[in-house]
């Protein structure tokens, strides 16, 4: 009887392994790395911020839209599947990118150093700079060094907040979670500028008829796409893609579209 239950036990923890061993073996099977993944659910989730015009944003009709998203949709055309966008308070989108919460990140992201070591990123797509912009009426600020003893606004997480905060002799930093939330601050006069991206900051002030101009612009930065480390195979797919954008004048469409210039004209 013993010697039975045993043998019953023992045969019992054998399978129990060997299903064990099985289960990882299929799991295994059925990894599939990003671009696979995309592919076979024929959809290419995309985080991103949604109050960066003219990158990403949303229009009178609650629309997004944006260089970003008409750059996304081309992308996921050239890989033959949809694009849904997953919105992301700007300074969360690298630890929602890196737990899976979505396949790449497009959401005119600066390139540094710090960046660099969470995520990996593309080439490129776009040129940005940091520029600070004040009211129309101002004519104290025309470089840098007039900002000793001022409030500049930035917004949360930021390559602007960054270089806010490389300026010398600044009173006071203050963040803000939106892009469009500086500028209200601005034009009340609780802060004296904002250091922004210069393409939001440009279309920003195209919409405001007057109300602000960019009093000096700063050192230029790349703007690239982010993917977890080490996800090449999707980060080839969409290097390959965005060639085939500039070569079909895609690229140069949308550029002329949202920025009002060519800014890939050679």
């Amino acid at each position: 009887m013993k010697k039975s239950l045993k043998a019953l036990l023992l045969a019992t923890i054998v399978g129990s392994l060997l299903v064990g061993c099985g289960g990882k073996d299929n799991a295994a099977d059925k990894a599939l790395n990003t671009l696979e993944k995309v592919k076979a659910e024929k959809k290419i989730k995309i985080g991103l911020e949604d109050t960066y015009p003219p990158m990403e944003f949303r229009d009178e009709a609650n629309k997004l839209v944006g260089f970003d998203i008409d750059l996304a949709d081309a992308i996921g055309k050239k890989l033959g599947v949809q694009t849904e966008y997953v919105i992301t308070e700007f300074g969360g989108l690298t630890m929602a990118l890196n737990a899976g919460k979505f396949d790449m990140s497009l959401s005119a992201i600066s390139v540094n150093e710090e960046r660099a070591k969470q995520v990996d990123f593309s080439e490129a797509y776009v040129k940005g700079g940091q520029a600070i912009v004040v009211k129309s009426d101002n004519g104290s600020i025309t470089k840098v060094e007039d900002l000793t003893g001022k409030t500049i606004g930035a917004q949360l997480g930021t390559t602007g907040e960054e270089a806010a905060k490389k300026i010398a002799g600044v009173k006071e930093v203050k963040t803000y979670d939106k892009a469009t939330q500086p500028f209200h601050d601005l034009e009340i006069g609780r802060i004296d500028a904002v250091v922004v991206d210069e393409f939001v900051g440009r279309y920003y002030l195209a919409k405001q008829e007057g109300k602000f101009k960019v009093a000096v612009t700063l050192d230029e930065e790349p703007i690239a796409i982010a993917f977890k480390k080490g996800d090449k195979e999707i980060q080839e797919a969409v290097k390959k893609a965005i060639e085939e954008l500039k070569n079909d004048g895609t690229m140069s469409e949308l550029s002329i579209k949202w920025f009002g210039e060519d800014i890939y004209k050679k």
